[in-house]
């Protein structure tokens, strides 16, 4: 389709974070125009839609850069456990009884709540990749899909060949390297890892120095935090993203400056399960890229980036007792163009004529909106679900004024859900 959104505030994110007023066209699944109104121009175009927006905010979706989308059936399930009792008395188990047919719906429900927030495509990290796929592709969103191998050395022919089936998959699916963590890899693992990645030349994604007693245990085993140990087998000489990343030295985080590391820090799942306050202000300090993801909805429980996007700020500013670290232009910054880097997604991270049109609309005729003072830091100190008008991937509108277009009415996908979670509880 062919839509001209005009009338409306620009946060382009194209070197940097200011605001502007003009217009934005999309033709096919691309921006064709991004600027100042040119009503002369617009007129002599064929469009299937023209969207007058009313003043309100148009600016690149949201990139939830790391997630566990089908974990959907786990929200509030095994909630205010220890972290330890949480993974081995309720989570695990309940993983343990997942089939490919059950990953669809519940990824699902977790795209749509994604489009309620505003983002547009998201890194995903669970079992049963293909069915991760056939969701995003059934409902139109956009999903990196990231490896997330464990145990020993045979979970690199699986790697391997998941590359290889989805580097091409479709225009909507995109794929990274990965494994699960270092302390569920093997030695030998991490070393077919690491060939992989030189033989590809590739960078690789992997949670990282989520807990104190992570971290610790790694420095127990090998002399070398989890950042030192995969860096010395060769891990990162492609670069990398790593996610959670609270517990880092100085070496850890020179480190990713030097092999060109993206950082995702998870604040929601950091904070319910008490991993933790990540070194934010440090590593903007160190020039390390920075995404923002919400982690799975049974660690967080919410997919929500407007509450992630406060919780980096206000618990920076808590870390660092300074009101002034952690500026809220930055954080924006990180939830989408920082995002889309970290994740591989540079054809989609901001407003440009040619670029990807993934785009999301926020809606200032809200309360929590006014006045006017200033846009840009006002989204992510006092933005909410609410201000969604509209999110766009790939050119087509997929939520707008709180519907979905996603071609499946959202009931049957609840039904599904709860059908599912039913059933494994018997």
């Amino acid at each position: 389709m062919n839509i001209r959104f005009y009338n409306v505030r620009l946060i382009t994110m194209e070197g940097g974070v200011w605001v502007e007023e003009g217009e934005l066209w999309v033709k096919g699944n691309k921006i064709a125009y991004v600027g100042a109104e040119n009503k002369e121009a617009a007129a002599k175009e064929s469009w299937d839609r023209e969207i007058d927006g009313q003043g309100n905010v148009l600016m690149p979706g949201f990139k939830d850069a790391h997630t566990h989308s089908a974990m959907t059936f786990l929200r509030s399930y095994a909630d205010d456990l220890p972290l330890l009792d949480w993974l081995h008395k309720q989570v695990f188990p309940m993983e343990a009884k997942l089939c490919p047919e059950h990953i669809a719906p519940l990824t699902k429900l977790a795209i749509m709540e994604y489009l309620t927030s505003g983002i547009t495509a998201n890194l995903d990290m669970y079992y049963f990749a293909e069915e991760i796929a056939r969701a995003a592709i059934e409902t139109g969103f956009r999903t990196v899909i990231q490896g997330s191998v464990g145990g020993d050395a045979s979970g690199a022919e699986r790697l391997r060949q998941e590359y290889e089936k989805f580097k091409n998959f479709h225009e909507l699916i995109s794929y990274q390297l990965g494994f699960h963590a270092e302390y569920t890899a093997s030695r030998e693992l991490l070393e077919a890892v690491a060939a992989l990645a030189e033989e590809y030349k590739q960078p690789v994604f992997t949670h990282n120095s989520e807990s104190e007693s992570e971290v610790a245990q790694c420095i127990e085993k090998t002399g070398m935090t989890p950042t030192a140990y995969l860096d010395s087998l060769g891990i990162f000489n492609y670069g990398g993203t790593t996610f959670h990343c609270v517990h880092m030295t100085d070496e850890d985080l020179d480190i990713c400056k030097k092999r060109n590391i993206s950082v995702v820090t998870n604040p929601g799942s950091n904070t319910k399960l008490a991993s933790g306050v990540a070194r934010i202000n440090d590593m903007l300090k160190w020039g390390i890229n920075l995404g923002i993801g919400t982690d799975g909805p049974a660690s967080n429980n919410c997919l929500d980036m407007f509450r992630e996007m406060f919780l980096v700020t206000g618990l920076g500013k808590l870390k660092e007792k300074d009101a002034a670290a952690i500026d809220a232009n930055d954080v924006l910054y990180m939830a989408t163009a920082g995002g889309a880097k970290a994740m591989g997604l540079t054809d989609c991270d901001t407003l440009k004529e040619g670029k990807l049109a993934d785009l999301v609309m926020i809606d200032l005729h809200q309360p929590n909106m006014q006045p006017l003072n200033n846009i840009a830091k006002n989204i992510v100190y006092s933005g909410s679900k609410q201000n969604v008008k509209l999110t766009m991937v790939n050119g087509r509108v997929l939520y707008e004024d709180g519907k979905f277009y996603i071609g499946e009415e959202p009931e049957a996908i609840y039904a599904k859900a709860n059908e599912i979670i039913q059933e494994f509880k018997k």
